[in-house]
């Protein structure tokens, strides 16, 4: 590796005027469909609901006020294994703290993390205690956000998780911990058994749908399950749950099997972009939310699907889970510890994935989903702490 090539760089985020221009441009121009009345979320994003959306993205919505909020953050970029890697590294006014790495997921990025960096960061600004602080690495996937454009295929959660040991040992930190929610909650177990000497503790956050979406590839058998002696509300909601393995997939079989054919309409038109990115904020977020804006923060929505958009980086994520789907290099399960939350909790859950209770820290919340940090980052915040306690 060249010195080139390890040379760290300082990255503020400037979009320039006409990619705004550009954007503003195809959302005037925008070619409905011929909507279908009557019909509601179980055939994807109602045309009401986003036409409204998308008014609010061309003519309230402000860019250049996110744009000064990201840039508050220290942001670097860095070359590793050939590829341009983005992160955000805020230290930590506080001597002791230790480094923590956080992976973010599909369809997210480093944005879903713009309110949990200030009280895991600076716990004493932020009404906690400054034992508590971390130094935070907080990089985008390869492919992803300013983690582009790709220079190359076969980039996957192994190889990443490969280079995210790397830009630990880059920053100087040789012993850490980790954290990640979907993807980045895989990305998270594999630096465990990637880094022993570094990596002393890994926590990830989950939620009932993401057990539905992965169950077979970590062996978990929800028909066989539903077919077991459960009491009727438990069969319900595995039975539930077995449904949506099998119906909310869609986007995953497109994009682990053909990502170039979606690439060319979240490329070419913001509101695909954006309608394909908001359909898994209503389905995953907390099922107490009618609309997606209700789980999380409208603005924070769209600067992340805005992120996606002027990066470009819809078709390269897609590309992300289709090298997930084909790859064959799986390591092996890591003895290094391991914290679970899961957020909009069902108690089903835990006998599903820890069904011999081995994980010695799960927590259990029932405000939250999927997207844990922007929808409720203070009960994520207080768990990251509360099990990473025991490992200074």
């Amino acid at each position: 590796m060249s010195n080139d090539d390890a040379h760290i760089r300082p990255f503020p985020i400037a979009i320039p005027d006409s990619a705004l221009d550009d954007l503003h441009g195809r959302l005037d121009r925008t070619r409905w469909p011929h909507g279908l009345a009557g019909v509601g979320w179980e055939r994807g994003v109602p045309q009401d609901y986003l036409e409204q959306l998308v008014g609010y993205w061309r003519n309230e919505f402000d860019w250049r006020a996110q744009e000064e909020m990201l840039n508050q953050f220290p942001q670097f970029v860095t070359t590793i294994d050939g590829q341009q890697i983005h992160f955000l590294h805020v230290k930590s006014p506080e001597a002791g703290a230790l480094p923590l790495i956080i992976t973010h997921g599909y369809p997210a990025s480093v944005v879903g993390f713009t309110d949990i960096i200030g009280p895991l960061s600076d716990p004493r600004a932020n009404g906690g205690d400054p034992a508590d602080a971390f130094h935070l690495v907080l990089p985008s996937l390869p492919g992803f956000g300013f983690s582009a454009p790709l220079q190359e295929p076969a980039w996957e959660a192994t190889r990443t998780a490969r280079a995210w040991v790397e830009l630990m040992h880059r920053l100087g930190y040789e012993r850490y911990v980790a954290q990640g929610e979907d993807i980045g909650a895989g990305v998270s177990g594999m630096l465990g058994a990637l880094d022993r000497e570094g990596v002393i503790a890994t926590h990830v956050n989950t939620d009932p749908l993401a057990t539905a979406l992965i169950g077979e590839r970590i062996g978990v058998d929800l028909e066989g399950f539903a077919a077991s002696e459960l009491s009727p509300r438990d069969r319900e909601r595995v039975e539930f749950l077995a449904r949506y393995a099998a119906e909310g997939t869609g986007y995953l079989q497109l994009q682990g099997t053909r990502p170039q054919s979606i690439a060319y309409a979240v490329t070419d038109s913001p509101v695909a972009q954006l309608a394909w990115i908001v359909e898994k904020f209503k389905e995953w977020t907390n099922p107490a939310a009618e609309l997606p804006e209700d789980a999380v923060d409208r603005d924070q929505l769209l600067t992340n699907v805005s992120l996606y958009w002027f990066t470009r980086t819809g078709a390269s994520a897609a590309n992300f889970l289709y090298e997930a789907a084909h790859s064959s290099e799986w390591l092996a399960p890591s003895a290094t510890p391991q914290g679970w939350a899961l957020f909009a909790a069902d108690d089903i859950i835990r006998r599903l994935l820890d069904p011999q209770r081995q994980i010695e820290h799960w927590s259990e919340f029932d405000r939250g989903g999927h997207f844990a940090a922007m929808e409720a980052p203070d009960l994520l915040v207080d768990d990251v702490r509360k099990y990473f306690r025991s490992f200074r």
